[in-house]
């Protein structure tokens, strides 16, 4: 009787090198992953799409390069920046979303850059920091209870947004909505296509928009094929910039633990996949601090060059999971065509024509998706909610950010703080400090020390 023969395992570790025709096929569908996300922020933010493409295909890069072409993570645009961005841009560049037809703010871009360079220097110290003093440290001082918290607030103040850009046209709007969701449910596990509810869902709201005659034809007829993408230097000048970066560099409380949580996911398929093919594991769940050091990097490019603000993606990661290629060179490929594309000007155009009643139904969905993520992650960390300090940091931070964002006149807290926040502080920012500040109340004046026992967790 013949030895049973064992399957050859295909797939690439972060060393890996294809050969040319699957780098650059495997390339092209890294940028295909990534593609629907970070041009919906650009859109959503007003900021220009080729310098978007253009600037995640170069952070990418860099990022791939700190972290010593070991951490295989593509950068996009990040949507969890596009609530302090629009306030940032409506507050100091007033003109950026008065106009419905005005598809690129430079104004409003320039001053934002600032803040975003701000986030990429605090996730680098953040890292360093990490590095040094080990992950739990911090964790005492950002738990999930803040972290999740300021997720949803993230989310959920951007509501307004979103039904205010699907009032356009509701039956387009929710058209959009229900096939989108439709794609993300019921493509699963389908391959590629199955990672692209988003586009997919653009795309039919986008055809529904044509016997509205929503579509601006003449932008695309205007378009230059090829054309330089609308590079900005950052306006360090401005008075208002250091507003931009206390509030936009903020939200790397919530930023930090995702990359975290996508550093941790990504080692153990690297880890199985080095196990099938008989090698040793590469245990990247160990470089934490470098992994924030090289997310930094990434923002200080982006930021420099006038692209959105970034993160590592998790529609990258699941791809890379399906076809079981982690390698940095097709990574490296993405970036090189992600920066090609940002010269097209004929893309760019049509994605400018994009119905505002499209971007509403896109935006209930993707919205909502950012604060559940907030949810999850406290339910992920087995957060104590029958514990009064939990519930007292989570519940003043959601209703500050929340109902600040929603109902004090844009989104200020009326305590202007000069130079720094000369109106008054945006509300996610005052929510992300106040919790922070009585979560070190409780670190400093522990329950214990006054004989509180703290009260047991429901374990299911």
């Amino acid at each position: 009787m013949s030895a049973e023969v064992k399957p050859k395992i295909v797939g690439y570790l972060p060393p890996d090198m294809p050969d040319w025709g699957a780098l650059i096929s495997l390339g092209f569908q890294q940028v295909l992953t990534m593609f629907p996300a970070t041009v919906l922020v650009a859109i959503l933010t007003k900021f220009d799409v080729g310098v978007t493409l253009t600037a995640s295909g170069i952070g990418t890069i860099i990022a791939l390069l700190v972290s010593g072409r070991r951490i295989p993570l593509y950068y996009g645009s990040s949507f969890s920046y596009i609530t302090v961005v629009v306030t940032a841009m409506s507050l100091y560049a007033n003109d950026c979303f008065s106009d419905a037809t005005q598809f690129y703010c430079p104004e409003g871009v320039k001053i934002v850059q600032v803040g975003i360079i701000g986030t990429g220097i605090l996730e680098i110290l953040v890292g360093l920091l990490i590095m040094r003093i080990g992950k739990e440290a911090l964790d005492r001082v950002l738990p999930p209870v803040i972290t999740g918290s300021v997720a949803i607030v993230i989310g959920i103040a951007l509501a307004g947004t979103a039904l205010s850009e699907a009032s356009a046209n509701w039956l387009v709007a929710f058209i959009t909505l229900i096939v989108t969701i439709a794609f993300s449910v019921y493509l699963q596990g389908k391959g590629l296509i199955g990672m692209l509810p988003i586009l997919l869902g653009a795309l039919v709201g986008w055809l529904v928009s044509i016997p509205f005659g929503l579509i601006q034809w003449d932008i695309i007829g205007q378009a230059a094929w090829v054309r330089m993408p609308a590079f900005t230097f950052p306006a360090f000048g401005d008075p208002n910039a250091w507003a931009a970066i206390t509030g936009i560099a903020l939200i790397a409380i919530a930023t930090i633990p995702e990359s975290t949580a996508h550093l941790y996911q990504m080692s153990l398929y690297i880890d199985q996949l080095a196990k099938d093919l008989d090698r040793k594991p590469l245990e990247i769940k160990r470089l934490i601090g470098l992994n924030l050091v090289a997310d930094g990097s990434d923002d200080i490019i982006v930021g420099f060059l006038g692209g959105c603000a970034g993160t590592n993606y998790g529609e990258n990661n699941s791809l890379m999971a399906i076809t079981r290629c982690y390698s940095v060179p097709v990574l490296m490929c993405a970036g090189v065509i992600a920066i090609l594309l940002g010269f097209v000007g004929k893309l760019a155009a049509v994605v400018n024509t994009l119905p505002t009643a499209v971007v509403g139904g896109l935006s209930i969905y993707l919205f909502g998706v950012i604060g559940m993520q907030g949810i999850a992650l406290i339910q992920s960390e087995k957060v104590n909610l029958f514990e009064p300090r939990q519930l007292a940091v989570g519940a003043i931070i959601l209703i500050a950010g929340i109902g600040g964002n929603l109902g004090l006149k844009d989104g200020l807290f009326p305590f202007p703080i000069p130079v720094v926040f000369p109106n008054g502080i945006p509300a996610i920012v005052f929510a992300a400090i106040l919790g922070i500040l009585v979560n070190l109340i409780f670190l400093i004046l522990p329950p214990s020390k006054f004989g509180v026992k703290e009260r047991e967790n429901i374990n299911y």
